[in-house]
């Protein structure tokens, strides 16, 4: 669904995941690692305007730069868990109504005396 590369439709959760997401980062960056724009761009190898554009959430910068952008904050780590089986509450609720009601233990074969 998408028009152009500036003009991106989404669904309003989704902007608002985004725009968290650039409100954590930027938290991130400023109050718990005091670091300056300029320095965190330069790390990441971007620009500070695309750093803007990440702090606000812009769904039209590359996921990998908001990859980076962690990288450089040491969080990267935590991207790899986002979808991961454990954080899956919807994913494993599913999986579990589809578990059979019964498991039918396998019969033991005769064994034949060899003589």
């Amino acid at each position: 669904m998408r028009t152009s590369r500036s003009s991106v439709v989404l669904p309003i959760p989704v902007r608002s995941a985004l725009r968290k997401l650039g409100r954590d980062i930027r938290d991130a960056r400023r109050r718990r690692r005091r670091i300056p724009a300029a320095i965190a761009a330069q790390r990441a190898s971007i620009s500070r305007t695309t750093l803007v554009k990440i702090e606000k959430g812009d769904p039209g910068v590359a996921i990998g730069i908001y990859a980076t952008v962690l990288f450089v904050l040491g969080m990267a780590d935590r991207l790899a868990d986002l979808v991961a089986p454990k954080n899956d509450i919807v994913g494993l609720q599913l999986e579990e109504e589809h578990l059979p009601q019964r498991i039918r233990v396998a019969r033991k074969q005769k064994r034949t005396k060899d003589k």
